[in-house]
């Protein structure tokens, strides 16, 4: 490769072949919800009515035996839930240190950074990109129609710079405002490369990241490989409670994943994908808001195995303000229902892909079903607890849940050479944060069985040199 070879300006123009189903008339679809609901709460009620003359237990002592059994039932499922998940996730653990994964193995990667008005935090990026031990990659930026100063800013970056190894060549491509799944298609479809990793702009790799998520690519069954995503910018309450949740509530689930291989959602900040595998899967599509949940699922059906590599690190900025915080999670939440209705065929027949039935009902359980829960079983007890007499057991209620965190953070905190000082936040992490998010999980899903229209909105950056 000649080192001072300049890079020309060209333009590059992409068909966008993405499929989207006929959508049904809103009408007639509010119309069914409406009867099924309806359908629903008159068998409800009649069951209630037919039944209650015939308890032998007054109305309070009918509540109070609810109350007792819903909890019992409650506190089984979870201590189900969280130990099912420690499992499986120890013997991941487990078998990634002891497994001797193919060394020597570095394809050409093609690492795609796809940036809208991301000025402030796009040169940290490809700076860290150019610290990557790795010997054979290139950087494609992509600027999906920025309104800010992003491509004059990207444009000093353009050429080959002096990487750690290597010269890299860095391109941009400008293209008019698309959204990040076509702004992906792009960087995809202009690359050459056997391997290319997807990234946020805003993201920062870790310097062995590629050649740790690369080696795995030496088994031609795995199409994908999904990195560690931590935040960087912490010190703040919700930024430090967001780095325990990542440690304990995201990496935790894709390590118990990818005992089996299979992880359901590979993470924008960092996911290695085999280029063929993209394009089997029909590439990226813009039709949900999660569009790294449904590219997952899609390469998922075709038979690949997708593993998860913990020492893969990306550094990502996350949302400092409670405000910034609920909108981005409104949006995952909205993204991964829309996924899973997307691909809901599977889940009614298994014999179609059995591991995708199984992830798209885990996702449905854990998007759906269990904020509910918690929820309820949180106000439930409270007005219980006043209502029959028992508040002192409130605090027993509380005790036991922040010690099943405690105990879980430790073992997450220890497994990931984490900062100790996370596992203090366990302590609020279940009855404050993760309540918080729940509350906000179920109203993003009431608003999307609803059909509410949302838009993607934009976290604002401050850059993570500044933080």
């Amino acid at each position: 490769m000649e080192a001072k070879q300049e890079i020309k300006r060209s333009t590059i123009v992409f068909e966008d072949h993405e499929h989207f189903e006929p959508t049904e008339d809103k009408g007639k679809k509010y119309f069914k919800r409406m009867i099924i609901l309806g359908v629903i709460s008159l068998f409800l009620i009649l069951v209630i009515v037919y039944t209650l003359p015939k308890t032998v237990l007054n109305i309070k002592s009918l509540l109070e035996y609810a109350t007792i059994v819903a909890l019992v039932i409650f506190l089984f499922i979870l201590l189900i839930r969280y130990f099912s998940i420690l499992l499986l996730a120890y013997l991941y653990i487990n078998e990634y240190t002891y497994s001797s994964p193919a060394g020597g193995y570095f394809p050409f990667v093609s690492i795609l950074v796809p940036v809208y008005n991301e000025d402030k935090v796009i040169t940290d990026s490809v700076k860290s990109l150019l610290e990557l031990n790795y010997p054979n990659y290139e950087i494609i930026i992509i600027n999906d129609g920025s309104t800010d100063k992003t491509k004059q800013v990207a444009e000093t970056l353009v050429g080959y710079k002096k990487g750690k190894v290597s010269e890299v060549k860095i391109s941009l491509i400008n293209k008019p405002n698309g959204g990040k799944a076509k702004a992906l298609n792009t960087g995809v479809k202009y690359s050459k490369a056997e391997i290319v990793l997807c990234m946020d702009g805003d993201s920062q790799l870790s310097p062995d990241c590629v050649k740790l998520a690369v080696r795995h690519f030496a088994n031609m069954e795995i199409g994908a490989v999904a990195g560690n995503v931590k935040v960087l910018n912490r010190g703040k309450l919700f930024t430090d409670l967001q780095a325990l949740e990542y440690i304990e509530g995201l990496n935790m689930a894709r390590s118990a994943q990818s005992f089996v291989r299979l992880v359901n959602i590979i993470p924008g900040p960092i996911g290695l994908f085999r280029k063929k595998a993209i394009e089997e899967a029909g590439y990226y599509s813009s039709d949900t808001f999660a569009e790294d949940a449904d590219l997952t699922l899609k390469i998922l059906a075709n038979g690949w195995k997708i593993y998860y590599e913990p020492n893969s690190i990306s550094f990502t900025e996350a949302p400092v303000k409670l405000q910034q915080l609920l909108k981005q999670r409104y949006r995952w939440t909205r993204g991964i229902i829309q996924s899973i209705k997307k691909h809901r065929k599977l889940m009614a027949n298994p014999s179609i892909n059995f591991g995708n039935t199984f992830i798209l009902w885990s996702m449905f359980y854990e998007a759906l079903i269990w904020p509910a829960m918690n929820i309820a079983a949180n106000l439930f007890f409270i007005i219980a607890a006043f209502a029959f007499g028992f508040s002192s057991l409130i605090f027993f209620w509380w005790a036991g849940l922040a010690l099943l965190d405690l105990v879980t953070a430790l073992y997450c905190v220890a497994a990931e050479k984490e900062e100790f000082r996370l596992v203090s936040y366990s302590i609020i992490y279940r009855m404050f944060f993760i309540l918080i998010i729940d509350i906000c999980k179920l109203m993003s899903t009431i608003e999307e069985l609803l059909g509410i229209k949302m838009t993607w909105g934009k976290l604002e950056r401050v850059g993570m040199s500044e933080t």
